[in-house]
């Protein structure tokens, strides 16, 4: 597996998705309960790694810490946590072939799920801190959710972790309230 240091919108939504798998967002329910789930989320994403037993306390471990750094986001700790993730994974390498030459980081051959995914998540993280900047890792704006995100949207405003989940209910929650405002005082 090859992931492309320019695809970190991709790696960055690999990770929100990560992070946003655990029981603090979901009211107690993890998203990532057991292997079957597990080989689910890597299938959804494209990361072509066997799961292993071993891998799913790793993986859970790993989202522990993204979440980490992406509810304290300062610049430092931003580059330095995502750079520990990354470091002993693959190899740096330019690859042409596709017509356009890219900077690549291809994983090492006994690569495991957890491997890639600490991979993606760096490349994700360094690639926000470095084309955006460190006011996109942000907490969900709904009041009942405990998720968080990495906003990769060009402008830059997204508000929720998963907008067509948390986005409907703040909106389905104003509607009701706007209603019963009009009803009220009518």
């Amino acid at each position: 597996m090859q992931v492309a240091l320019d695809d970190y919108v991709w790696a960055a939504g690999v990770a929100t998705d990560l992070v946003n798998t655990a029981p603090e967002v979901w009211h107690g329910e993890d998203k990532l309960p057991d292997l079957d789930s597990l080989a689910a989320f890597v299938e959804l994403h494209s990361v072509p790694a066997n799961t292993r037993p071993s891998d799913l306390r790793a993986v859970h471990r790993l989202r522990v810490t993204v979440r980490e750094l992406i509810d304290h986001p300062t610049r430092d700790r931003l580059v330095t946590g995502a750079t520990a993730l990354t470091w002993s994974i693959g190899e740096v390498s330019l690859d042409a072939t596709s017509g356009r030459a890219r900077w690549t980081v291809s994983l090492r051959q006994d690569a495991t799920v957890v491997d890639a995914l600490s991979l993606i998540c760096g490349v994700g993280i360094l690639g926000v801190v470095q084309s955006l900047d460190v006011a996109r890792f942000r907490a969900c704006g709904a009041p009942t959710c405990q998720g968080v995100f990495i906003d990769t949207t060009r402008p830059g405003r997204r508000r929720y972790c998963m907008p067509g989940l948390c986005g409907n209910r703040v909106n389905v929650a104003n509607h009701r309230a706007r209603k019963a405002s009009v009803l009220h005082d009518a």
